[in-house]
C-alpha cells in the first residue's frame, strides 16, 4: 500500500474515533435528546414493555448513560492517540491494541445486549462503529505485518 492510500485510512480512523468521543459526550449530556429518541424508545420496548420510563428508572438511566458516555469518550480519545502516534508509524502493538480493544468491546457488549434482548443496541450502536473502525484495521492491515 502507498503512503497516500495508508494515511487516508489512518485519518479516517482518527477521524471516525473522534466522531465516537462526540456521540460519547452526547450519551453523557444529551441521552435523553432527539439523537437518542429511537434507542430510549426501543429499550423502553424491551425493558418495561413500552411504558415510559418511571422518574427513578430515568435518574438510573441518566446516571448510567452518564457513566457510560465518559468511558466511550476515554476510550476513543486513547483510540484518537494510537491512531495519531504508533498507528501512523506502522507500529505493530498499536494495530494488535485497537484491534484488540474494538472485538473485545464489541464482543462482549453485543454478547449482552444480545442476551438481555436488546438487539437494537448492537444494530444502532455497536455495529456502527464497529464497521467505521473496522475497516481502516482491515484495509490496512498488511502494512503491521511487515
Amino acid at each position: 500500500m502507498n503512503d497516500k492510500k495508508f494515511e487516508f485510512w489512518q485519518k479516517w480512523l482518527t477521524y471516525a474515533n473522534v466522531m465516537t468521543i462526540i456521540v460519547g459526550l452526547l450519551v453523557a449530556f444529551a441521552g435523553n435528546s432527539l439523537v437518542f429518541e429511537i434507542h430510549n424508545e426501543y429499550t423502553q420496548n424491551v425493558f418495561f414493555k413500552g411504558n415510559e420510563f418511571e422518574p427513578e428508572v430515568m435518574k438510573l438511566k441518566n446516571w448510567l448513560f452518564g457513566i457510560i458516555g465518559g468511558t466511550i469518550v476515554g476510550f476513543h480519545i486513547l483510540m484518537v492517540m494510537i491512531s495519531e502516534n504508533s498507528f501512523k508509524r506502522r507500529e505493530p502493538w498499536a494495530y494488535k491494541a485497537m484491534c484488540l480493544a474494538m472485538l473485545s468491546w464489541f464482543v462482549i457488549d453485543s454478547s449482552i445486549s444480545i442476551y438481555y434482548g436488546a438487539v437494537h443496541n448492537v444494530v444502532l450502536i455497536n455495529l456502527v462503529a464497529l464497521i467505521l473502525i473496522g475497516i481502516p484495521l482491515i484495509i490496512t492491515r498488511k502494512e503491521f505485518s511487515k
